[in-house]
């Protein structure tokens, strides 16, 4: 489908989205065995497609296609929102499907009160720029592990994070107070292969777009 020497090189980020893209690719009609059964290896070929998989953290997703040592990848929303960067941001491939909420213990009355609110996360960036799309000051803690806890043990006023279910939010007495973003898996493009390879990456896209 693809013929020129130099194969577009496509980042996908480890796990979850690896396998629904992978799939999508296979939709198209490319073979991913390479893919599938690749062992340790992080770089793999797709022959009949001209592509080049590489497999990656989902952060390292887009450094790998802002620096252009990768053409492409495969990252979800969440993480373009809260790196930011500058590539093209193509397509909502639709799967990987959650939100980032705002949340809070049951009751608590979040948005009572006039004082600075305590915000733990995963994602400053994104907390940050939420509350001041609201004109509000917050002090953020950064998490790494269950955020949940931060607000159990009155570390912090309330969290945001991805939510999927929101399960694990009921079962630790936590609820969520409003929903900040969708978030999805997307399609990024470097800007300098979009100019040097357009041809090619528009064709891919236009499949990608058709196997939806």
């Amino acid at each position: 489908m693809y013929i020129m020497n130099k194969p577009i090189r496509i980042a996908l980020t480890k796990g979850r989205l690896e396998k629904d893209t992978v799939g999508l690719l296979e939709k198209i009609g490319f073979d991913c065995t390479t893919v599938r059964e690749k062992g340790r290896k992080l770089i793999l070929p797709i022959s009949d497609a001209n592509l080049e998989v590489v497999l990656a953290k989902a952060n390292d997703v887009i450094t790998y296609v802002e620096h252009g040592v990768c053409d492409m990848g495969v990252v979800g929303k969440d993480t373009i929102m809260e790196m930011g960067g500058s590539f093209f941001e193509l397509v909502d491939l639709g799967f990987g499907r959650c939100r980032f909420a705002l949340a809070a213990k049951k009751g608590s009355g979040f948005y009572g009160g006039y004082d600075i609110k305590t915000i733990a996360t995963k994602y400053p960036n994104v907390a940050r720029a939420y509350f001041e799309s609201k004109g509000m000051d917050l002090e953020i803690v950064k998490i790494e592990g269950s955020v949940e806890l931060a607000p159990l043990l009155e570390l912090s006023d309330g969290i945001v994070d991805i939510v999927e279910t929101g399960t694990t939010l009921k079962e630790n007495g936590l609820e969520i107070i409003e929903d900040i973003a969708p978030i999805s898996a997307r399609l990024i493009v470097n800007t300098v292969s979009m100019k040097l390879r357009q041809a090619e990456i528009e064709k891919l896209v236009s499949l990608v777009e058709a196997n939806l």
